[in-house]
This record gives structure tokens, sequence and C-alpha cells, in this order.
């Protein structure tokens, strides 16, 4: 059954529209708080390691955190548990706490890589992994009952932690395993995209031994993701050459994705980290099962580890996905072309500063560049179009007869080295239609012919 507010990385919406209300916070708070402690009561949740069950919430810099944190914890203490506070923290930060307190679940409030005006709630599991599906599907029919507080004897209390920061960048730091010397000589800019890790992350590499310059790192609640950090990594770009830097290290408002720039400036994208980390491994004898990306994965990526006898699999968009195909296949590395990658004999979740870490580690380990790390992976021409139809539509129009010999017709002549993809948004109205191969001229005009057959189809 299709859920009515959770989507792929939790709820997301504009402050003061529905969902993002102070008032469904508030329900949303007591609605999992109920779920959890149900579960909890029925054996299907460990019980926290202290005498009482609590969550923890963290948030991003955005100014409708503050609202949204306290409606929040309203609603948890409402429903009988305990709220543990750290504030500005990643996202992947709240993953590493849950799991560190033995909390019920963690929460976390922001909308990613969105601009200021949007806001979000995201969960994680007692395991610091994204919520099941099917305690969302708890949560929202919990959301239909009337909201009634625990007895004035059994309500939750709430508490700032303010070593939830120290804590996180020890984290970081174990997950590195740099070779002796750490990243001393090693210059790096940060863009801290004025969000969430605007604190930690410079902290993280400064104690390992680089010499660090930060930009993006003057969040005023409106300015999360505005022009910096990952959706803008020209402007770090342009700081790296300036400074004459080694790296640059980009990460979006909830500092789990992270987008890298080399020495001459040139960005790094997901897929080209992706296969440095999946290398990295294989060299030292460490890499497990296959490497799993996206559907919109470059194939450029997708050749380079073929060239070196490594499985690549592909999962539906969006990192929860990659999740579930690495655990039920047994690996470790994935990630997508937006910087969100999963290390997961690192960490439960993906973590920008801890996928920066390993890249640089990887550098300090092989005494190689950036650049020449990643340089293996030569991008494939890509062109994707977006054509507008019908709410609903997308299904019919991909199973149209016109629609699928057009498909077949551009599969046959890329062959094995070229790909089409036609995938319906999941925000929008559109039916995104990509073509990939070797040649840009011919990808370009087979991407276009085929988004001619689609509007076609979608008008008759």
């Amino acid at each position: 059954m299709a859920q009515r507010y959770f989507g792929t990385d939790g709820i997301r919406g504009t402050v003061g529209e529905a969902p993002m209300t102070p008032d469904f916070a508030l329900h949303l708070g007591w609605a999992a708080g109920r779920v959890l402690l149900d579960q909890l009561a029925r054996g299907q949740r460990e019980a926290h390691n202290a005498a009482r069950p609590c969550v923890v919430i963290g948030k991003d810099t955005r100014l409708s955190g503050y609202m949204f944190e306290s409606a929040l914890e309203a609603g948890f203490a409402a429903a009988g548990v305990d709220v543990l506070l750290v504030g500005p923290l990643p996202t992947p930060g709240i993953a590493y706490l849950t799991r560190t307190f033995r909390a019920l679940a963690g929460v976390v409030i922001s909308a990613s890589h969105n601009p200021f005006a949007d806001n979000g709630v995201k969960f994680f599991s007692q395991y610091g992994q994204k919520l099941a599906d099917a305690v969302e599907a708890d949560i929202e029919a919990m959301l239909d009952q009337p909201l009634v507080t625990a007895g004035a004897d059994a309500l939750g209390r709430a508490k700032r932690v303010e070593s939830a920061s120290g804590r996180y960048i020890e984290f970081c730091k174990s997950t590195a395993r740099l070779p002796e010397g750490g990243l001393r000589g090693v210059h790096l800019v940060v863009d801290c995209a004025n969000g969430a890790a605007y604190q930690t992350a410079p902290e993280v590499f400064r104690e390992l031994g680089a010499t660090v310059h930060t930009i993006g790192n003057t969040p005023d609640g409106l300015n999360i993701n505005l022009d910096c950090g990952s959706t803008h990594p020209e402007h770090l770009a342009e700081e790296v050459v300036r400074r004459g830097a080694d790296v640059g290290v980009a990460l979006d408002g909830d500092a789990d994705r992270c987008i890298m720039v080399d020495g001459a400036g040139q960005i790094v994208d997901g897929d080209q980290l992706l296969f440095a980390l999946a290398e990295d491994r294989q060299q030292t004898g460490t890499l497990a099962g296959p490497v799993v990306g996206t559907l919109m994965s470059n194939l450029g990526l997708a050749l380079a580890l073929e060239a070196r006898d490594i499985v690549f699999e592909r999962a539906k968009v969006g990192d929860r996905y990659v999740f579930e195909r690495l655990v039920a296949l047994g690996g470790i590395v994935g990630g997508e072309s937006s910087g969100h990658l999963l290390c997961l004999d690192r960490a439960t979740t993906g973590d920008g500063t801890v996928s920066a870490l390993q890249v640089l580690a990887a550098m300090a380990r092989r005494e190689q560049s950036l650049a020449s790390l990643v340089a293996p992976v030569e991008k494939c021409p890509q062109t994707l179009i977006n054509v507008r139809i019908g709410r609903g539509a997308a299904t019919t129009l991909m199973a149209a007869a016109e629609v699928r010999e057009a498909v077949q017709k551009v599969e046959r002549d890329l062959g094995s080295k070229g790909r089409v993809l036609l995938r319906p948004s999941g925000t929008e109205p559109l039916l995104r239609v990509m073509v990939e191969g070797l040649d840009a001229d011919r990808v370009d005009r087979h991407a276009r012919a085929l988004a001619d057959v689609v509007e076609r189809s979608a008008a008759a």
C-alpha cells in the first residue's frame, strides 16, 4: 500500500504547508513514540540501557528546525518517551548516537540538499539504519488516532547532550584507518554547505593532521545549501585552485553526501569516488560482495569496475535501495552519483565525512593524487530529458507499443556499450528519458528522438 507521508527519505515538504507544520510534527512524535513503545512491549525492540526508553533528536541548521524540534519533543514526551536533544549534527551522526545510546530510534530534522524553505523528518532504527517500511506504515496508521497523552507520572523527559559533537568527531576519526602520519601535509578546502557539519567536519580533518580551510561554515538559518556545498561544487573548485590546495570536500546540508575536487579544480562525483573506494578495498583484500550503484550510475563506472573484475549491480534510485541491495548480496560499498556513498564496513548509513576520509586514506596508502585515483573512470556521455506527462500516466506510457519499439531500436543501435532508461519522477508528473553511450552526438540524437516518441504518445 502506498504511504501517505513517508517517501524514500522520510517525510519532506515546504515549511508551513502540510505535512510540514508544527501540529503535524507534534502528532508525528506522539505516533512514532506510541509505535516504538508498542514494539518494545511486544519484544520486537531491545530495551534501552537506562531505566526509561528514549529517542535521539538532531537537526541541520534551518531556522525551522527550532520549531520542529520543540514539536517533536512534545509529541514524544506525550507518548511517554524520553528525548535526547543533540542540536545541529550531521544525519549520520544521529545514526551513530542512536546506536551508542541504545535508543529506540533516531530522528533527524532535515531536508538534506533542499533550500531552507523546505524541511523534513526522517527516522533511524535502533541499529542506525533507515526505518523499515513496515514501521513507517505503523506510524502512519497511528497518525489516524487521536493524540492521547500518557499519564502525568509517565510523561517523557528531555535533556541536551553536550558531548554529541565530540562523540561523533571521534567516531569519524576512528573510521579513517590512515597510514602513519595521518593527513599531515595534506591541504584541504572543506565546504560545509552552511549545514549540519559546519562544526564537526573541519575539526575531524584538522585533528587527523590536515591543513584545513573552510567555506560554507557560517549558517544563519536561511543560507543552507545556498550556492554552496555538494549541489554547487563549482565554488569549492574555484577555492581549491585559488589556494593551491590538494583536495576539496563538499558536503550537503545534512552532510550525508560528499563530492570532491582534485588539485586542478576538477569536480569528482559520486560515481568516480565509488570506483576509488571499491578499487582500494580490492587492493587491500577487504572488498566483499558486489559494488552497488543505481539505475542512474554512469556507464563509465560499470566499465571501469568490469575491467578490474569487480562485480557491479544496479539498484533503484535512492540510498535506501542501495543499502537493501548491498545487504542482500553481502556487499559493503555502494552509492549514487550525487555523492551519497555507503561504506558498510565503516558506518551503517551514508556519511559524507567518512566517505571523504576513505578516499583520502586510499590516496595516502597508494601515494596517488585524487585525479590519478579516479582516472580509470571515463565518464560516458549521458543525455537526460524530462517529458511532462499526465499524473499517473507513466506506467501506461512505458508499456505503449510505440514507446517500447523506440526503446528497442535505440538499444539495438547502442549494443553493449550503451543504455536506455525511462523512469517516472517520484515528485513531479514527468517521465525521465535517459540515453547513455560512448558517442555524445549519437546519445543526444537518440535521447531527443525517444523523448519525441514519448511526447507524441502522451498527447495521443
